[in-house]
């Protein structure tokens, strides 16, 4: 259900693109052209590239505050994952959501690190890999991440729930000890 919703949708934007005269680019108004580039701004810490070392790709997902978010970046990210996502405790509101990731995770995720408790990943994805870290720094998350990484791999930051931080400080935090790599 979902996957037919994420391509319908991603289908409709391609078609919106291509319909776009390129003299009716030229006719907007510098106003809206500000709107425009404001929304892009809106866009960092979605499914943002950040860098790519050794092989190894970083993609920082911050604004992935859900499970369902989560489970789109982990859909859209092609290859081997290394997820690193906000820690919680098992008996949190969403615990239920977390099950829809299943599938990716049995197919995609290598590891997963959390960033604080590590109890609801351990229950709901326990069964599927053994590699679930605990950390404590998102330095500790992005050198986990990085030194259990082979080639080609990609490490994902998807929080997938709040924790408190602003997705915008830990986005900034997390393309910093990627740069500090």
């Amino acid at each position: 259900m979902y996957e037919t919703i994420v391509k319908q949708a991603s289908e409709k934007v391609h078609t919106g693109l291509a319909g776009i005269d390129s003299s009716k680019l030229k006719k907007l108004r510098s106003a809206h052209l500000k709107a425009c580039f404001n929304l892009i701004d809106e866009m960092r810490h979605k499914l943002e590239f950040v860098a790519r070392i050794k092989g190894v790709s970083f993609i920082d997902d911050a604004a992935s505050r859900s499970p369902m978010s989560t489970w789109y970046a982990l859909e859209t990210v092609d290859g081997k994952v290394a997820w690193i996502a906000n820690g919680a405790a098992a008996g949190i509101a969403k615990a239920s959501e977390f099950k829809r990731l299943r599938a990716l995770v049995e197919s995609k995720v290598r590891m997963i690190i959390c960033l604080g408790d590590s109890e609801l990943y351990v229950n709901t994805f326990g069964d599927l890999t053994n590699n679930i870290i605990q950390v404590e720094t998102m330095e500790e998350a992005v050198h986990k991440a990085f030194y259990s990484s082979d080639e080609n791999m990609k490490v994902l930051f998807s929080p997938a729930i709040e924790n408190g931080i602003s997705y915008e400080t830990q986005g900034e935090s997390f393309k910093h000890e990627v740069n500090e790599l």
